[in-house]
C-alpha cells in the first residue's frame, strides 16, 4: 500500500516549505516541551535550522555554473539587478519609517523592513524554471543560473545596511555568502560534485522549514492573514511590472520578468538568520518569517496565472529552434515550487 505523501504536499503551493513549517509551528504552539522531552537527535531537529541552511547554501552554490553564455549573463543579471534594486529602494523607504522594529499594533502589526526586504529579494527559482519551460524561451531557463545569487541572507543584510539600519560587521557579511561561494567553487571544479550536491537541494528544504516553524507561535499567525495576502500581491505587482519591462529591454517578451516576480520558499529562513547575526532584528524575525511564508504561497498562486496571461498577450507565437541554445547545467535546481 502506497500513500501519496510527497504528491499531496507538493499539491500545496510552496508545499515542501510551507507544510513542514506549519507542522513545526503546530508542535511548538501546542506541545512546546517536545524538544526538551526527547532531546538528542529529535531535539536537534527543532533547533538545527541554521546548520541545515549552511549545508543547503553550499549545495545551491554548487549548482551555479561560471560558464554562462553572454545571453544568460545579460538576462539573468538584469533580472537580478532589478529585483534586488527594488528591494533596496523599499528598504530605504521603509527603513526611514519603521527602523528595525516591527509595527506593534493595528492592522499592520508584524510588518517590518526586514519582512519587506526578505520577501522582495529572492525569486522562487523552481517556479521560474517550470514556468519558463512551459511559456518562455528555452534559453531563458538558464537565466536562473545567475539569479540564484539572490539566495541566502547576504543581499538582505546588504540592503538593510544600505537603508541606514543596524549594520553588520564585514565578517558576518562574508560569512553569509561564504557557503554559497564555496559551493560554487566546488561545483565548477568538478561536475560530478555539482550533480552530487545538487541532488541534496530539494531534500533539505522540508528539514530547515520544520526547524524554522518550531520557533513560531501560531497564536500570532492570524495577524498575517490579510496583511500576508496584501504583501504577496505587492511582491507580484511591485516587482513584476519593472521586471516585465526589464525583460523586454533585454530582448525578451516580458514573460521571464513576470515569472521572476515571486518569493522563494527559502526566503522564509532569512529573517531568522539575520536576527541571529544582529539582535537588533530579533523582535522582527518571528512575524517576518510568517509574512514571508505567506508571500511564498500567494506568489506561487498568482505568478503562474499572470505568467500564462502575459504569455498569451505578449509571448512569442512560436519559439524557433534557433533559440534553443545550449545553457549551463542547471539540472540540480529542479522545478520545486517551494524553492
Amino acid at each position: 500500500m502506497q500513500i501519496p505523501i510527497k504528491r499531496t504536499i507538493e499539491s500545496v503551493p510552496g508545499g515542501m516549505m510551507v507544510v513542514p513549517l506549519l507542522a513545526g509551528a503546530l508542535i511548538a504552539t501546542f506541545f512546546p516541551g517536545t524538544p526538551k522531552l526527547f532531546g538528542s537527535f529529535t531535539g536537534a531537529l527543532f533547533s538545527g535550522a541554521l546548520t541545515i541552511l549552511a549545508v543547503f547554501y553550499v549545495c545551491m552554490g554548487a549548482s551555479i555554473d561560471f560558464r554562462a553564455t553572454p545571453y544568460i549573463m545579460k538576462k539573468g543579471g538584469t533580472l537580478l539587478i532589478v529585483k534586488v534594486g527594488i528591494a533596496m529602494i523599499l528598504g530605504l523607504i521603509f527603513g526611514q519609517v519603521l527602523g528595525e522594529a516591527p509595527v506593534a499594533a493595528g492592522m499592520f502589526a508584524g510588518l517590518s523592513t526586514l519582512a519587506i526586504v526578505a520577501a522582495m529579494n529572492d525569486t522562487n527559482g523552481g517556479l521560474y524554471m517550470a514556468l519558463m519551460g512551459q511559456y518562455g524561451r528555452p534559453r531563458d531557463v538558464g537565466a536562473y543560473t545567475v539569479m540564484s545569487l539572490e539566495s541566502g541572507p547576504f543581499l538582505t543584510m546588504v540592503t538593510l545596511g544600505v537603508a541606514g539600519l543596524s549594520a553588520f560587521p564585514w565578517q558576518t557579511l562574508v560569512g553569509a555568502i561564504l557557503p554559497l561561494l564555496v559551493g560554487m567553487i566546488i561545483g565548477n571544479l568538478d561536475r560530478e560534485m555539482r550533480a552530487f550536491l545538487g541532488r541534496a537541494i530539494p531534500v533539505m528544504i522540508p528539514f530547515f522549514a520544520f526547524a524554522l516553524g518550531a520557533g513560531l507561535d501560531l497564536s500570532k499567525v492570524w495577524q498575517a492573514g490579510l496583511l500576508g495576502l496584501a504583501m504577496g500581491v505587492a511582491v507580484v505587482v511591485v516587482t513584476g511590472i519593472p521586471l516585465f519591462f526589464a525583460d523586454r529591454l533585454t530582448g525578451g517578451t516580458g514573460v521571464a520578468g513576470v515569472a521572476a516576480a515571486s518569493t522563494a520558499g527559502n526566503a522564509a529562513a532569512v529573517p531568522a538568520i539575520v536576527a541571529s547575526a544582529n539582535p537588533a532584528y530579533a523582535d522582527a524575525a518571528g512575524p517576518a518569517t510568517i509574512l514571508v511564508a505567506a508571500c511564498v504561497v500567494v506568489t506561487a498562486i498568482l505568478v503562474p496565472i499572470l505568467t500564462a496571461w502575459v504569455s498569451r498577450r505578449f509571448g512569442d507565437a512560436e519559439v524557433s529552434e534557433a533559440e534553443v541554445v545550449e545553457s549551463p547545467d542547471t539540472s540540480p535546481v529542479q522545478p520545486i515550487v517551494g524553492r
